[in-house]
């Protein structure tokens, strides 16, 4: 590649994402990763995009509604330049009600979504008799279905966009100079570095998490399931993944322990049809958080041409469609659409 518009600098769902925003209007691209496509957490195994409750708007959630509507159109482009099948499916979600009080107000919220997701998907309460077949245990008899919610399969994903990157004439290389615009998007680690740039105003950090992979043919269609604070997804290759753990102390970022047991036992139980389903992986890794929560977005303070896209932690994913439209106008373009919540600058 002769010459370079903008060099990301992380291969991880953030920066692959802008890089393939910026591709699509015409950039010339180079990401820079020494570990390669998807080696962080954005390699993990559970892919829930799952929206925030539709209710206390604000413009974190509206972003995120955003996201989450465009990303059908956003993986399609993806599977059709990469040939590769990133394991998108819009597939809804269920969700237990425990008791007579969270019934009441599970129904007060599907006003609100009606209200608030434009029209396009759906917060509803219905019996369990009416679920499709893999459902949790509800000790009221009644579910929150929502069609909002989506799986991804995160590795095959970061695959699909560093396959039609490449298919569009943008590198991928473990090293190189900068050259153009500059993106930072390096994950818990490049969280610590900016803490570290900016005089020790805290940035953000790690979280470990630690997930399950159970063998288990849920069906193509099948809704991902929240459940006792878990996330169980049904994935279209025959598997099921459980996670996940969220831990801010840790000595290896990579080691699983007999939390992971914990969680299939959780699942198990609320889940009965799980019961049998035999542990097929355990993953372990650090998800970079801000400290807002909030993706961190924008101007690298004080670093003319540098810019960030971090912090996605727990709705990176589910943001990244968003995350990439905003940021290639903003580097390409000179057009702030950030959210004043993602502002570094409005975070320390």
């Amino acid at each position: 590649m002769a010459s370079v518009d903008v060099t990301i600098r992380g291969a991880g769902v953030f920066g692959l994402s802008v890089a393939w925003a910026c591709v699509q209007r015409g950039a010339r691209v180079r990401v820079v990763d020494p570990y390669g496509p998807g080696a962080g957490s954005s390699g993990g195994i559970v892919g829930a995009l799952a929206p925030h409750v539709p209710e206390n708007w604000n413009s974190k959630k509206a972003f995120q509604l955003d996201s989450l509507l465009m990303a059908e159109g956003f993986w399609a482009a993806v599977k059709q330049a990469s040939g590769m099948d990133p394991g998108y499916g819009r597939t809804g979600r269920l969700q237990p009600v425990q008791d007579a009080a969270g019934l009441e107000l599970a129904r007060s919220r599907s006003s609100g979504a009606a209200q608030l997701w434009k029209g396009q998907a759906i917060w509803e309460v219905v019996q369990v008799s009416d679920a499709p077949g893999f459902e949790p245990v509800s000790p009221s008899g009644f579910l929150i279905r929502d069609t909002l919610s989506a799986r991804m399969h995160p590795r095959r994903a970061c695959a699909a966009l560093a396959a039609a990157l490449q298919a569009q004439g943008a590198q991928i290389t473990d090293t190189a100079e900068d050259s153009g615009a500059v993106v930072w998007a390096t994950g818990w680690q490049g969280l610590r570095d900016m803490t570290e740039a900016l005089g020790g105003r805290k940035v953000g950090d790690g979280v470990k998490g630690q997930a399950v992979l159970l063998a288990y043919d849920a069906g193509p269609d099948a809704p991902q399931l929240f459940v006792d604070g878990l996330h169980i997804v049904p994935h279209k290759d025959g598997t099921v993944a459980i996670g996940s753990t969220s831990e801010r102390e840790f000595a290896d970022p990579i080691a699983t322990d007999e939390q992971c047991q914990t969680l299939v036992d959780r699942a198990r139980a609320g889940c009965p049809a799980l019961q049998d389903a035999k542990v097929i992986e355990r993953w372990a890794g650090v998800r970079p958080r801000a400290r807002s929560r909030a993706p961190v977005l924008g101007h690298w303070p004080g670093r003319a041409g540098h810019f960030v896209a971090n912090g996605g932690f727990k709705i990176g994913f589910g943001m990244a469609p968003k995350i990439a439209e905003v940021m290639a106008s903003l580097v390409l373009d000179g057009r702030d659409d950030i959210p004043e919540a993602f502002v570094l600058e409005n975070q320390l």
